[in-house]
Parts: structure tokens; C-alpha cells; sequence
């Protein structure tokens, strides 16, 4: 009886053991499990050049985590991570290949510019008593404002030295998982051997209690968010080296991951817990999940879907691990043999994932291959219908063809574009189609697929410094400068006109506004009363036209940069459009040619984007069985207006 008793207690204790460390290691757990799944799911998964792609995409998100790591464990909150990121990176490239300044003393004005956003923040919050999500928020805009004053929208080349960071070492090592290692380490240094480490945890703990105990909290904030800053600038550093520019609108909403990576990696929000290996972890859960989600031709939609889910389920486990019981995921506390017993957590881990990932490859051993040519197509963005119609021409000829058709979203987001066009390069596809967000930050991507002799066609803008098969497109500048015609025409060569303008930064935004400007000089009689930018969007248009009609009621004619700007001038102008006040869009997109068959939009600089998509998905196909393509194949633009719109097929 005593002996089925004993018996029975250590089966219970060795259950509660495995249930206390997948507790303890629930992100861990979650990132194995992930591995397992998507080396079972995909063959392209596992393999050296996706798996270095892997470390790649998850650096630059893991290195600003690490800095919200400091800033989450005292309590606290940092919105403006991503956004100090960009400006830190413009300083640089800006003081070095403009004004002629040292790069090294560059690179201590990009560290300068990090460390002083913390500070500020830091200030806001001990000294002025904001919360912190309100100081960081307001960074969030000051930071990202001043990034793009300073670079006056435009992307700015990164110096030549500086730009290594983004390259690999001895051909096959990438420097951004070097670095992503080094402040890796140092963040764990910062918050388990140092006193202001001791103090995070103080004062993220109980702040009151961290003050009576003669700590100098206020102090300590400023020099938490100061490092905060200082992780930031490294950041925005390593992901400019990558797109070879700074981009004034770069780490566009990366602090929300980076926050992300610190919860899912065990940190708590209310302070007190988390350490850098979690963080670490975090990030790699994130990027895995990206890039096995690309690999798999899962939806850009659904991916956001998951990712969410993820999050979710991240402080879901949290939760339950608080309420089980589970070790508090501290960093410097504890024995020896603690740490003893972490260490050899991971590394049974890595054992089990090993074994594990091993046999599962054995699921694509027999597997045969399909004999269709392969094709991605990396779209800067589906939030918009211009680009959706590209998707749609691109489908139809693919099917047509026989081609197997793989689109991304890269959400107006230059480096997570960069991370999707390594991952085709990585799996293998046959060709690629990529629709940049921005001309230069694709080079480097576009270039390793040219080395692994991936035919590349370009796709309404093209990609500098870097060689493609074939661009197809239409001549934005062009098209903005019979737009500029159209308007000016209609207003009989005098009138009070309004320019709603793309996004600041992108490359179609640019060229547009260059044409408006070169067709208007033609016309001496036109006065543009105001230029402001509604970044592509259809509300955005409807919030900045109703607010220049405050300012300027005698409008009598509006240019729009595409027509869903258009579209929102439109609802803002009211009865007034297509009477009045003449719009003119571009793109030629559904619902901007019904407006002109409504007589609201005058008419639409339609570039047939059905067309592009479906002549490039053409060339990508001829490029890769070796036949001639043509280096550019210009799709033409044409002034959509009511006499002509019944004909135009798009």
C-alpha cells in the first residue's frame, strides 16, 4: 500500500514538473512548437538561407523589443520606439551625405538623437507627471514629423560604410543577427548585473515602495527611457543599412510588435517581470510566423488575423501562468543552479526541436514537386484598389498561363517588403514580380534574387541600383502632367486650384507631384492656393478637403493623387463637385469611374492597372524560359472623362 502510495506521488510530481516548465517557458514552448509546425507544413521552412532569412526579419523588431524590455519591466510604456528609429536613421544619412559630416560623427548624432527622445520622454514623465502613454505618443508624432521635415519627404541614400550593417559576413552570415546578438546581450547585462537593472525591477515591482527604499526613481526614468532610446537608434541604424536609404516613414507601427515581443516573450505590462532572452524569443515567434505564413501563400489579410490571435494567446498564458503559480520571469535573481537549470531548459530544447524538425523533413522527402512555374508577386500594398486590380490582372494571366501565383502585402512597409522578397528568394520560386514601396529600399533584396538568378520584373515603379528583367509600367510623371492639363483646361487656363497629394515618402507620391508641377508651369493663369497630403486615402481626402474649404471656399478645382483621395474631396466638397469645382483622380479605379460617369470627378488619369498586372505576370513567365522581354514596357496612361468612360475597359 505504501508502495503504491509513493508510486503514485511521484507520477503526480513528475506531471506538475512538465506542467510547471512548459508554464514557465511558455514562450518557449510556443516557439518550438511553431518551428515543428511550419517544417512540417512548408519544405521551404527548413533550410540555412531561410532560417539566417528568419534571424534577418526578426533583428531589427528584437533589438527596439530589448529597449521597450527596460521601459515594460519598470512599468511603463514606449510608443515612440519606432519613430525615434526613423528620425535617428534620417539624422545620419542626412548629416553625413548632405551636409558632408564625418560618418563617424554621424553615428554619434543618430545615438545623440535616440538617446535624446528618451530623455524627453523620460522628463515628460518623472518631471511632468504624463503618463506614459501619453508623453511617448506625443514622441510618436513629434519624432515621426521631424523625420520627415528633415528629409522633406524623400527617402535619403544611407552612407556606403554604414550600409554594410545590412550585408553579410564571409558571404553567408547576416550582420543585422550579429548585432541583434551583441544588443542582445547587453540587454541582459543592463538587467542582470547592473544597479539600474536591480532598479527596473524596484520600481516596475512598487514604485512607492522603490522611492521609500531610497531609490532615486525619478532619475532612474530618465536614464530607463534614455536607453530606450538609445536601442531605437540602433534599430532605425541597422533597418536603413538593409534598404540602403533612410526612409522618413520607416518602423511605421513597429513599436506595436516590439511591445508585442516583450509580452509574448513572458514580460508583464504591469511591471516587475521580464528578461531579454524572453524578448528574444518574442521576436522570433513573430518573424517565424510571418515568414512561414508567406511561405505557405497564406493571405497578407489573415496573416494580421493570426498574428492577433497569437498576441492574444501570448498574455492569455501569462495570465495562467501568473494564477498557476509559475516563476516570475526576472532577470539577476536567483542562485546559480536557477540559472543552471534555465540554461539546460534550453538546451534540452533546442535537442527536442532538432529531433523533432529532423523527422519532420522526412515529410517533404517524397513529396513531388509541381511541375507549374512558380511566381511571386510582392504588391506594396492591397489597401488600395489601384494595387488590388494589379492582383487581379496578375491572377487572371497566371491561371491563363498555368503559373502558380503567390502575392504579398507589404502594407506600404519597405522593410517587411524586404523580408517577403527574401523569403521567395529563399523558396525557390521560379520568378518575381515586385511592385516596390520604394525604389532604393528594394535594391538589396532585388539584388540577391538577381545572384540567385531569379528573373525579376518591376511593376508600375521601378528599382534603382539594382537590375531587373523587365518594368512594366506606366509614366507617373507624365500621368501628373495631363492631370495638371486636364484641370487647367476645364478652368478655361485661370482658376483657384487645391493639390491633394500620396503618401509623404513613396516614390508614386513623388513623381505624381513632379508631373502636377512640370504640367502647371504651362499655365501661368493657375493659382494652386494649397498642397497638402491625404496619403492615398479615401477618408484622410474627405478630412484635409474639408478643411481647405475653410481656408479657401473659392476653390474651383481640385487634383487629386489618386481617386480615392479624389473620391473624398468629393464627399467633402458636396454639391459643389462636377459644378463649381472640378476634381480630376488617377488610377482609373472602379469607383473613381463610376464618380465619372456620375459627372462628381471630372475625370481620372487611368493607368489600367489590370493591364499592368497581367502583362507583368507575361514577362515573368517569358523571362524565365529564357525568351526576350523587352527592359521597359510602358503601359499607356488616358484621361478618362464622361464623353470616353463608356469605352474604357480598364
Amino acid at each position: 500500500m505504501a508502495a503504491e502510495t509513493l508510486k503514485s506521488g511521484t507520477g503526480a510530481g513528475g506531471a506538475a514538473a512538465v506542467r510547471r516548465l512548459l508554464l514557465d517557458n511558455g514562450a518557449l514552448t510556443a516557439l518550438i512548437v511553431l518551428v515543428i509546425a511550419m517544417s512540417a507544413l512548408s519544405g521551404d521552412f527548413l533550410t540555412t538561407d531561410n532560417l539566417l532569412n528568419v534571424g534577418v526579419q526578426a533583428a531589427v523588431t528584437a533589438i527596439l523589443a530589448f529597449g521597450v524590455t527596460f521601459v515594460i519591466v519598470s512599468a511603463g510604456i514606449d510608443l515612440s520606439v519606432g519613430s525615434v528609429a526613423a528620425l535617428s536613421a534620417t539624422v545620419l544619412a542626412w548629416s553625413a551625405t548632405q551636409h558632408g559630416v564625418p560618418v563617424v560623427l554621424a553615428l554619434v548624432l543618430a545615438v545623440a538623437t535616440g538617446i535624446a527622445a528618451g530623455l524627453v520622454n523620460g522628463f515628460l514623465i518623472a518631471y511632468g507627471k504624463l503618463p506614459p502613454f501619453i508623453a511617448t505618443l506625443a514622441m510618436l508624432s513629434v519624432a515621426r514629423g521631424l523625420s520627415l521635415v528633415i528629409s522633406e519627404g524623400s527617402p535619403i541614400a544611407f552612407p556606403d560604410s554604414v550600409s554594410h550593417l545590412g550585408d553579410t559576413l564571409g558571404g553567408w552570415l547576416p550582420v543585422p543577427v550579429l548585432v541583434m546578438v551583441v544588443m542582445g546581450l547587453i540587454a541582459a547585462f543592463v538587467l542582470g548585473r547592473t544597479y539600474i537593472g536591480r532598479s527596473m525591477y524596484a520600481i516596475g515591482g512598487n514604485e512607492e515602495a522603490a522611492r521609500l527604499s531610497g531609490l532615486r526613481v525619478k532619475k532612474q526614468k530618465l536614464a530607463i527611457y534614455a536607453l530606450s532610446g538609445v536601442f531605437a537608434a540602433a534599430a532605425g541604424v541597422v533597418l536603413a543599412s538593409r534598404l540602403s536609404s533612410a526612409q522618413p516613414q520607416a518602423a511605421d507601427g513597429y513599436e506595436l510588435d516590439a511591445i508585442a515581443a516583450v509580452v509574448i516573450g513572458g514580460a508583464s505590462l504591469a511591471g516587475g517581470t521580464g528578461k531579454a532572452s524572453g524578448t528574444l524569443i518574442g521576436a522570433l515567434i513573430l518573424a517565424v510566423l510571418r515568414n512561414g505564413l508567406n511561405l505557405l501563400s497564406v493571405s497578407a489579410f489573415w496573416q494580421q488575423v493570426v498574428i492577433g490571435v497569437v498576441i492574444a494567446l501570448a498574455v492569455l498564458l501569462d495570465t495562467v501562468r501568473r494564477k498557476a503559480g509559475a516563476t516570475p520571469m526576472t532577470a539577476g535573481t536567483g542562485s546559480g543552479g536557477g540559472r543552471g537549470r534555465q540554461a539546460a531548459t534550453y538546451g534540452l530544447a533546442a535537442v527536442v526541436t532538432v529531433a523533432i524538425v529532423g523527422a519532420t523533413s522526412f515529410l517533404h522527402g517524397g513529396n513531388g514537386a509541381s511541375t507549374n512555374p512558380k511566381v511571386g508577386l510582392a504588391l506594396s500594398t492591397l489597401n488600395n484598389p489601384f494595387f488590388v486590380q494589379i492582383q487581379s490582372g496578375a491572377k487572371a494571366e497566371a491561371k491563363k498561363l498555368g503559373v502558380d501565383l503567390t502575392v504579398t502585402d507589404a502594407q506600404n512597409d519597405a522593410s517587411q517588403q524586404a523580408n517577403q522578397l527574401q523569403n521567395f528568394t529563399s523558396s525557390g520560386l521560379d520568378s518575381i514580380i515586385v511592385n516596390p514601396v520604394d525604389s532604393d529600399a528594394a535594391s538589396n533584396s532585388v539584388k540577391a534574387a538577381d545572384q540567385a538568378k531569379i528573373p525579376v520584373i518591376a511593376v508600375d515603379r521601378g528599382v534603382n541600383k539594382a537590375t531587373v528583367d523587365a518594368l512594366v509600367a506606366s509614366d507617373n510623371v507624365a500621368g501628373g502632367e495631363l492631370a495638371a492639363k486636364t484641370v487647367a483646361e476645364k478652368l478655361g487656363g485661370t482658376g483657384k486650384i487645391v493639390i491633394l497629394q500620396g503618401q509623404a515618402g513613396t516614390s508614386a507620391a513623388r513623381e505624381r507631384a513632379e508631373g502636377f508641377a512640370k504640367g502647371l508651369k504651362a499655365y501661368p493663369g493657375i493659382q494652386v492656393l494649397a498642397q497638402q497630403p491625404a496619403d492615398f486615402d479615401r477618408t484622410k481626402g474627405l478630412d484635409v478637403m474639408s478643411n481647405l474649404l475653410q481656408a479657401h471656399p473659392d476653390v474651383q478645382g481640385v487634383i487629386a493623387a489618386n481617386d480615392e483621395m479624389a473620391l473624398g474631396a468629393i464627399k467633402a466638397l458636396g454639391s459643389k463637385a462636377g459644378r463649381s469645382v472640378q476634381v480630376v483622380g488617377f488610377d482609373g479605379t472602379p469607383d473613381g469611374l463610376t464618380a465619372v460617369k456620375n459627372g462628381t470627378l471630372y475625370a481620372s488619369v487611368a493607368q489600367q492597372p489590370s493591364q499592368l498586372g497581367r502583362i507583368a505576370v507575361d514577362n515573368a513567365l517569358k523571362a524565365l524560359q529564357g525568351k526576350k522581354v523587352e527592359k521597359t514596357v510602358k503601359v499607356p496612361v488616358k484621361v478618362v472623362t464622361k464623353e470616353n468612360v463608356a469605352g474604357f475597359s480598364g
